[in-house]
């Protein structure tokens, strides 16, 4: 780094709020920082607005950074994630071409809230209800109680596991299912273990999706899973759009395989303003908000602005990939 000030880009601020979520005055006179707030949605924008910048902050997997973004990006020496972990971004070329990448903590719990918030929605048709007061109606929909319902998670891990012990609360039945789940990770979690996929899908009342994207789970859930469930469940999807294929997802909510989903992430975001999913009365979908509070915010931008005056000061912190030193 030069001395001077280090430019630093703070991509995805799509509300405007980086910059008054934590204190940027320590990077007072080694840095300038510049906020984008509309997404760039190409790689050719992403690497003609960002080819100044050796400072990059993203904002989780909104842009990604594959090996063929980063090589056009030669200034470019610190990574910062919001998160620990994040899918968009090439890991093992960062180090080959000399960039680190560092993460920040979180709060943990705000996805798994929104996931309440969009299945309570779904059990008592809030989205209709709303509707049809501001439109000037009234009472249209019946809704379901929860107690005595199966929920059916799928991966319990941190999140599944919150959602878990809410439903609980419900009075609800909790069936989990995951690849390599185990009975004493269920009995922690007060559910049950579903003998395979087959079975949850059949028997839940609402299925909820808490799994890590990967190769494996890329595209579990598609049309056969999705003609497993009654037609009177819901699908909820708070973790990663491609976990189910969209196509089919579209099919069967408008013909009524299912009741309907919630969905709060897709395989395409921003989701194009013409897309299906926009206009089917049986699906509530969020704009993949589950992290977006002010809670998590404030902790991720705070500890964007540690690792990039670490960084500065050659101390990089948080560090999840970078050149050997």
């Amino acid at each position: 780094m030069t001395d001077k000030p280090a430019r630093v880009a703070v991509l995805d601020d799509y509300q405007g709020v980086a910059l008054d979520s934590a204190d940027w005055s320590p990077l007072a006179g080694s840095a300038d920082v510049t906020v984008f707030r509309e997404h760039l949605p190409t790689e050719d924008e992403v690497v003609e607005a960002l080819q100044e910048y050796p400072v990059v902050v993203a904002m989780r997997e909104r842009t990604p950074f594959p090996r063929s973004t980063l090589e056009r990006l030669p200034r470019l020496r610190l990574l910062v994630t919001t998160g620990a972990r994040n899918a968009a971004i090439d890991l093992e070329a960062c180090p080959e071409l000399g960039i680190t990448v560092c993460g920040t903590g979180g709060s943990g719990l705000a996805t798994a809230e929104l996931t309440w918030a969009l299945l309570l929605a779904c059990a008592r048709r809030l989205d209709v209800e709303l509707a049809n007061v501001r439109a000037g109606g009234w009472m249209t929909t019946l809704g379901t109680e929860l107690r005595g319902r199966t929920l059916g998670v799928l991966g319990l891990g941190r999140l599944g596991t919150q959602v878990a012990r809410v439903a609980q609360a419900f009075g609800m039945r909790v069936l989990a299912w995951s690849q390599h789940l185990t009975d004493v990770r269920c009995r922690e979690a007060g559910a049950e273990r579903a003998a395979s996929l087959d079975q949850l899908l059949a028997e839940a009342d609402f299925v909820t999706i808490h799994l890590v994207l990967s190769e494996r789970t890329r595209g579990l859930i598609g049309a056969d899973q999705l003609r497993r469930m009654k037609p009177t469940a819901w699908l909820v999807n708070t973790s990663r759009g491609p976990i189910c294929d969209e196509a089919a997802l579209e099919r069967a909510c408008a013909e009524r395989w299912i009741a309907g989903a919630a969905l709060d992430v897709f395989a395409d975001e921003p989701l194009p303003p013409d897309h299906p999913l926009r206009r089917l009365d049986n699906v509530l979908a969020t704009p993949h908000i589950g992290y977006v509070t002010q809670d998590t915010y404030r902790i991720w931008f705070e500890h964007a602005v540690e690792d990039i005056a670490a960084f500065l000061a050659g101390e990089p912190v948080r560090v999840l990939a970078g050149p050997s030193r």
